[in-house]
């Protein structure tokens, strides 16, 4: 049995020494190289002290020296804690001081960023800088290059892993206006993982691509699964992943068999990739996750790649991968949208009315999950994780609890359809957002008076933002808009900004947000 997610690479290392494992940029790294190179990765962190639920830090682009970085803190019995390149560095500070990372692994590009991270309140102790034969560090942190790591070992490390210890740990967007950690163990990501090799039937001669980051959860599938058959996995160049046509170059050339990313892309590539019928023929699955498929894109997708399967995969962070639904036929252009599905294999769903009762098929209610897929908790955190792990309803007495997915479902014949969020939640290009963090940030400026920020629904990326101002006259788009660049994610900015003298209320005092909706 395996029991963590780098024995998923020794065993296919054991197997399929010299398959091709990762593909970036025109550079090749067999399953061998792979191994022998996160080995290198493992021994250094261990032989500097780093140990068993420890956390490392991955602050470096999508890269060969990115999966590597990965690998190797697994293998020295580390959580991996990938950031956001392109996030504030007073985020990615706070991430850092929260769940205390004082080893970081990243590369020169990044140099100016490290001071920056420390004065945001990153407690880093050690880097290692995996494109540098000379690093220079911060001041007061000790740094690792290239030649320190060919010094070492290029066997296997020798530390006990447990199926249940800490794998890595996924900041999402958190009410509070914080970000908050999600934190997965091996065995976690494993169930999902061995599911989905099951559930595709894949096997060492298909060759995945890797379109999300590694901070987004969707990028589980795609490293271990490939590794988990001995499998090639292509990591999309970030200058590819946004542009449709170049999507498509990047499928036909590197032969991809198995794509995975949420649907806005996909819309894309159907509307403006000049696709023809029986295009990208060594394709044979596309599975899609994150947000809403609009269903006059997932047809002409469908119709213009008949041999293609299709598959809808639904999960917040916190479950991985929890329901899924094979999409069979092309859905109706102007229908409803597709279902998510059912639970997948050995994870249990329920759903719970407003007032707590079991509901019933057809009937409103919230999903909850339970199964080896489901987190650990919220890192640093009881008060959060008490509020989304509860115990069970349907068996109270069991001591079993289950997660609170905040999402409204009915289930039907195909299994649930989506409804919504039961918070201010929302999901914009597969990402998942608090509305009351960009607030949080918005408020934080010393001209704005109040706002509120609500979400547009949008046919091709399930969600735009647009933000509701009473703000000094002086204050504009584009003042507000840098004021958030440096507190929030790029992709968490408003696309617009409403001024108003004020901001409508209810008859309790608080913003009236459906009043607000209805202007957009």
């Amino acid at each position: 049995m395996v029991e963590s997610l780098n024995q998923l690479l020794e065993k296919s290392a054991e197997r399929f020494p010299n398959r091709p494992a990762i593909s970036h940029g025109g550079r090749v790294l067999t399953y061998e190289d792979l191994e022998r190179s996160s080995n290198q990765v493992a021994h250094l962190l261990t032989s500097e002290g780093v140990k068993v639920g420890d956390r490392v830090g991955l602050f470096i682009d999508k890269s060969v020296e990115a999966v590597i970085g990965i690998y190797g803190t697994l293998k020295a019995g580390a959580a991996y804690v990938p950031l956001d390149s392109r996030a504030p560095s007073t985020r990615l500070g706070y991430i850092a001081g929260n769940c205390g990372l004082n080893w970081l692994i990243t590369t020169g590009k990044k140099a100016k960023q490290w001071d920056e991270l420390m004065a945001a309140g990153a407690p880093l102790q050690d880097v290692l800088i995996m494109d540098g034969d000379n690093p220079t560090p911060p001041v007061g942190v000790e740094g690792f290059g290239t030649r320190d790591l060919e010094r070492q070992s290029d066997e296997p490390v020798a530390v006990d892993v447990n199926e249940h210890d800490l794998a890595y740990i996924l900041y999402t967007s958190g009410s509070t206006g914080q970000p908050k950690g999600v934190m997965l163990s091996h065995r976690n990501a494993l169930a999902f993982v061995e599911w989905t090799i099951e559930e595709l039937s894949l096997t060492s001669e298909d060759r995945l691509s890797s379109h999300a980051p590694f901070h987004f959860d969707l990028s589980i599938f795609d490293l271990y699964g490939a590794a988990g058959v001995g499998a090639m996995v292509a990591l999309v160049p970030s200058s590819t992943s946004v542009f449709p046509i170049e999507v498509a170059r990047f499928i036909r050339e590197n032969r991809i068999s198995v794509w995975y990313s949420v649907p806005s892309i996909l819309s894309l590539l159907i509307q403006h990739a000049n696709l023809t019928e029986g295009d990208l023929p060594s394709l044979r699955t596309m599975v899609f996750a994150g947000e809403v498929f609009p269903s006059k894109y997932l047809s002409r997708l469908m119709t213009t790649l008949p041999h293609v399967s299709f598959h809808n995969w639904y999960g917040p962070t916190e479950t991985n991968v929890c329901t899924a639904y094979p999409v069979l036929t092309p859905p109706d252009p102007l229908g409803p949208d597709i279902p998510i599905g059912r639970a997948i294999t050995g994870v249990e769903t329920i759903v719970v009315t407003a007032d707590s009762r079991m509901a019933t098929p057809g009937e409103e209610g919230e999903l909850l999950v339970r199964g080896p897929t489901v987190m650990q908790g919220y890192w640093a955190d009881p008060e959060k994780t008490a509020s989304r792990l509860v115990p069970d309803p349907s068996a109270p007495a069991s001591g079993e609890v289950v997660y609170r997915t905040g999402d409204l479902v009915v289930e039907g014949p195909d299994g649930y359809r989506f409804l919504g969020r039961r918070d201010h939640q929302i999901k914009s290009r597969g990402y998942r957002i608090e509305l009351g963090e960009i607030e949080t940030a918005l408020n934080a400026h010393p001209g704005v008076i109040e706002c509120a920020v609500t979400a547009v629904p949008d046919e091709v990326i399930s969600n735009r933002i647009v933000a509701h101002v009473v703000a000094n006259p002086d204050l504009d788009h584009d003042k507000l808009t840098a004021w958030c660049a440096t507190l929030i994610p790029k992709y968490m900015l408003p696309e617009s900004f409403v001024f108003a003298e004020l901001l409508p209320k209810t008859s309790t005092g608080k913003i009236d947000r459906q009043a607000l909706q209805k202007t957009g």
